[in-house]
């Protein structure tokens, strides 16, 4: 497998887990069920990880062994998935701070392709 085919196919799986992550945790904020149920919601802890493994798996792959740039990959994907999802359940606006977090996050990532 190439190393874009990798580092797409770590990068989604990535993005998946983070968005799995965010509604395991937050999802007590959006249902009433989720709120009473957190040892269920928890459960979900298993093929999350299995996710992460995976995503962990194609990127290090990618990077030739190294495991830095998969972290800041998956920290910042996190940040993106957040801020998506926080505004768009919890209709929590994005502040300058918070704007330039993630331009910051996206400049990581870049970084971390891109730089040889």
């Amino acid at each position: 497998m190439s190393f874009a085919l990798r580092l797409l196919y770590g990068s989604l799986l990535f993005l998946v887990g983070q968005v799995l992550v965010w509604y395991q945790i937050n999802g007590q904020f959006l249902s009433e069920w989720m709120k009473k149920n957190p040892l269920a919601v928890s459960l979900l802890g298993i093929p999350i990880s299995y996710v992460y493994i995976y995503a962990t798996h194609h990127l290090v792959i990618a990077f030739d062994g190294q495991l830095w740039p998969q972290r800041l990959i998956g920290f910042s994907l996190g940040m993106v998935a957040f801020a998506f999802l926080t505004w768009f359940h919890l209709n929590e606006a994005l502040t300058a701070k918070t704007a330039v977090t993630l331009a910051l996050a996206f400049e990581i990532v870049l970084i971390q392709v891109f730089w040889k």
